[in-house]
């Protein structure tokens, strides 16, 4: 049967798609009339540009699309490179290729955003990543033959290529490949650390194609030459009926699979231990990750060197240059491989927010824990909810923007694990050696009189500052200070109603540092209360804690955000650049600060902190303790 053939039945039995235009898609005009906040054309989420709903069937029989190699994963990989052989005898510079999975991307998915059927067949799924097909060839538009290599990791399903004509926004397919897979789609995939409840448990996330009707998940573990036990895991999923809005409900959705976390107990503190993750089946063979490591925390308020990274708003960028013609994060990668290059030299990660930028395309969680997964299968990934992952109108939290493109914090609170008491509600605090920290969630209300604003003070106020004497707060929009264009033009210089509601707390308890993000650059205050410096030294800090010094680190791989021309006298560095802090507790009296760049790692900005706990205890404005005239 001929390539024609085949194509054609491929898509008449899968009605995918229909001899004319299908309706226009409601998603085209909620994208358009949502640029965001920040009025950047590079907010846009490059799938977003495909007008999907759009597409019509332009088949030609000239015209081809073959794939090598078709079995992928053989020896376990879960990330292989492909050759995708392009022909097309009509060919223009606005032809692309998209990457379908399930290979049969067929309409019987679609689903509008009333939530009932469209009235006619089209197709109705965003392609996972697309590449124009001029890119590794210039002369395509001559020629009409180029060759691309796409990297694509495993994802549950199988894989099709296919070529359009008509530049994204009118979409007319050409041809479509046979179908690719791995070797074994369901395979537990993509393993994230994160701490638990105690100081002595470890998280183990991970993803694969396995319900627990098909097999038992777990994780084998232990020390080296020592027997493994085994801990079992709970398994989540979702569906899109979880989704708030498009186009996570719409051309956005793909099957998440399925997430499951086992829990891991009563670890010996800096020990280092070996795991790997398996799923039983129901004939008794396991199926099998490969091998991974992790060193536990120390016991809190343990004296030795910890070392802590803290970054926000990295994203998520394809190592093939798919997908990124809007430079939508073109820092993500050069973050991710700085982080990687330098494992041996850190203990703990805090993304603080907005992760993969998905915005609603759910295939993008998968391209994201693919990306981060040689850090947090290694380090504990601690992360915290941004307006990326949240917000949506009327869905319960503190803001009515659409910037989760319809997820409303679902697929963060499923796809990855945190201490807190409510993943829904997602603060939460977690201790590292003589770290404590305290995660506030500010997409949800964090005023005085509120649930979130009465656990911030508990949580800063439980912890005993003689053991534990580095107290961090953070959250992902910016509740303290910054120099950032549009907060200037707001008069606000943070987010609205922030500081003016936490500030006594971080004075009461004497909070060291304050971290945000959603700002994408870095900046550091001067230790700071009521809009006024308190200490005028720059680099060396001692003695009495009687200010907050306040830190966006923002610039985690999102494209960069312009600061104001106005002079804040409270501003001691800022840097438009990618970049990330890194904490170094020596003891329990010195402290130093490091801001590198990711582009060489280097150190750009740096203080120390030195002190005793007499110096915590001390009398500062706004933060006495009661006393009494009676002996």
């Amino acid at each position: 049967m001929n390539t024609f053939i085949k194509v054609l039945l491929f898509l008449l039995f899968s009605k995918v798609f229909y001899w004319r235009v299908c309706y226009g898609s409601y998603y085209s005009t909620f994208i358009s009339s949502n640029s965001g906040r920040h009025g950047f054309v590079t907010d846009e989420q490059p799938l977003s540009k495909i007008a999907i709903h759009k597409a019509v069937f332009g088949f030609h029989e000239s015209a081809s699309v073959k794939v090598d190699p078709v079995l992928l994963g053989v020896k376990g990989e879960d990330t292989a490179w492909v050759n995708v052989e392009l022909k097309y005898p009509e060919p223009s510079e606005n032809d692309w290729v998209g990457v379908f999975s399930p290979a049969n991307f067929n309409a019987s998915d679609c689903y509008s955003v009333s939530g009932k059927s469209h009235e006619a067949p089209c197709i109705c799924t965003a392609p996972i990543k697309y590449m124009f097909a001029n890119q590794s060839n210039s002369n395509y538009v001559t020629t009409g033959k180029a060759t691309l290599s796409f990297q694509i990791i495993n994802q549950r399903a199988d894989f099709s290529f296919a070529l359009f004509s008509g530049g994204l926004e009118n979409p007319k397919l050409l041809a479509v490949s046979d179908p690719i897979s791995f070797a074994n789609p369901k395979a537990p995939v993509y393993p994230r650390l994160a701490h638990g409840k105690a100081w002595d448990e470890m998280t183990v996330t991970w993803t694969s194609g396995y319900n627990i009707d098909e097999a038992v998940p777990f994780v084998e573990w232990g020390w080296k030459d020592h027997t493994p036990k085994r801990s079992p895991a709970g398994t989540l999923t979702f569906t899109r009926g979880s989704m708030c809005g498009p186009p996570a409900r719409t051309v956005g959705w793909r099957d998440p699979g399925f997430i499951h976390t086992s829990f891991l107990k009563e670890l010996w503190p800096n020990t280092i231990y070996n795991y790997r993750i398996g799923h039983m089946l129901v004939n008794g063979s396991v199926v099998w990750s490969k091998m991974y490591s992790f060193k536990s925390s120390p016991y809190p308020g343990q004296d030795s060197l910890q070392r802590v990274i803290i970054f926000g708003d990295m994203g998520k960028a394809e190592r093939d240059g798919s997908n990124e013609y809007a430079c939508y994060q073109p820092g993500a990668l050069i973050t991710t491989d700085q982080l990687i290059s330098d494992l041996d030299n850190y203990d703990i990660v805090f993304h603080i927010g907005d992760m993969p930028y998905a915005n609603g395309y759910l295939s993008q969680w998968d391209q994201f824990t693919a990306q981060v997964e040689p850090i947090a299968s290694i380090k504990p990934y601690m992360v915290a909810s941004g307006n990326h992952e949240r917000s949506w109108p009327n869905s319960g939290g503190f803001y009515n923007t659409k910037d989760s493109g319809g997820e409303c914090g679902v697929p963060a609170e499923t796809m990855y694990y945190v201490p807190a008491e409510n993943r829904a509600k997602f603060w939460y605090s977690t201790d590292y050696g003589m770290f404590h920290f305290c995660i506030a969630d500010s997409e949800h209300d964090w005023r005085e009189g509120s649930e979130q604003y009465a656990w911030i003070e508990k949580c800063l106020a439980s912890v005993d500052r003689k053991k534990q004497p580095w107290l961090i707060f953070s959250a992902h929009r910016v509740l303290g200070y910054s120099s950032n264009d549009w907060y200037a033009q707001e008069g606000s210089f943070e987010e609205p109603m922030g500081r003016e509601h936490l500030q006594k707390l971080w004075q009461k308890y004497k909070v060291d540092i304050a971290f945000y993000g959603h700002v994408h650059n870095y900046e550091r205050t001067c230790p700071i209360y009521q809009n006024q410096c308190v200490n005028p030294e720059r680099y060396s800090y001692s003695g009495t804690v009687n200010g907050t010094i306040h830190v966006v680190v923002g610039g985690g791989g999102s494209h960069l955000s312009d600061f104001t021309t106005i002079d804040t006298v409270w501003s001691l560095y800022k840097d438009h650049d990618w970049g990330f802090v890194k904490l170094t507790a020596f003891n329990h009296s010195s402290l130093l600060f490091e801001y590198k760049k990711s582009r060489d790692g280097l150190v750009y900005d740096n203080f120390t902190i030195t002190r005793d706990y007499r110096d915590v205890l001390a009398c500062v404005h706004d933060g006495c303790e009661p006393t009494t005239l009676a002996s």
